[in-house]
């Protein structure tokens, strides 16, 4: 079936305990997928009079090397090892082109297709910044990519048909950006809100889960979506923590934590 996950401006919003052991060091090492069969990457650019365009080949003259890179950021930081249980993508198809809106993935089973709007790039060359636009660019294809290689939760509808799914995808993509350094900090962490939110509300609590209680949450959250059926948040959060978890509790934790509430 095929799936579409759009950011921007077609219309969806821009979106971080029950454990108090000591976080442990993670085992994982980006050196594990230099190798990793990352998919045929097969770039086009669909609009090369474009501004955006020339300023997108400006900054990455090698596409197809620099998404392969980014990849593998996103693999290291889904997966623990190659050896995991992995979405396959056999051939990305990445364009970019005079279009609205800022990017988007399509596709599935194996075949992944995403956009980057050149529209896009040259509204973001404001004052000629072109560490900005790079800058986005590469939060943007983090985000893109992570909907390429993410498990979905299983026994709970699909993307469009149940908020929780989307929470869960959308969720993950930005905290797979904030965890590589995609998002400007706490400048980019939206104020109060809900887990449910998705985007940058549920991933900057991803992050905060990961960088607080577990190094490695945001690959076990990752799997939970193979482990837990029929998926839930507060199921993937008992699972990775025990029982005595709960993921209320843990949100009121973060918001105390980050100072959007007092206790």
């Amino acid at each position: 079936m095929k799936k579409s996950y759009l950011i921007g401006a077609l219309g969806l919003a821009l979106g971080l305990a029950a454990c108090t052991s000591k976080p442990e060091a993670t085992t994982a090492t980006a050196e594990q997928w230099d190798n990793y069969f990352v998919g045929n990457i097969l770039f086009e650019d669909k609009s090369p009079e474009s501004e955006g365009s020339l300023i997108y080949h400006s900054l990455i003259p090698n596409p197809e090397e620099y998404i392969s890179e980014q990849a593998r950021t996103v693999l290291n930081t889904l997966y623990f090892s190659p050896e995991d249980s992995i979405v396959p993508v056999n051939n990305l198809h990445y364009t970019i082109e005079e279009m609205d809106g800022i990017s988007g993935k399509g596709g599935g089973d194996g075949e992944v297709s995403i956009y980057y709007s050149t529209k896009y790039v040259a509204n973001s060359f404001t004052n000629n910044d072109t560490a900005k636009v790079f800058f986005e660019t590469r939060g943007v294809l983090l985000h893109e990519l992570t909907h390429a290689y993410q498990l979905e939760p299983q026994g709970i509808g699909t993307y469009g048909s149940n908020r929780v799914f989307w929470a869960f995808i959308e969720g993950v993509a930005d905290a797979v950006r904030i965890a590589n350094g995609g998002f400007n900090g706490e400048v980019d962490r939206p104020k109060g809100g809900n887990y449910m939110d998705g985007y940058r509300t549920a991933g900057y609590f991803i992050v905060w889960l990961r960088d607080n209680k577990d190094p490695d949450f945001i690959r076990k959250f990752n799997k939970s979506a193979l482990d837990v059926v029929p998926w839930s948040f507060n199921g993937a959060i008992k699972h990775i923590f025990g029982e005595a978890a709960d993921i209320d509790e843990l949100w009121k934790e973060y918001q105390i934590a980050v100072g959007d509430i007092k206790e």
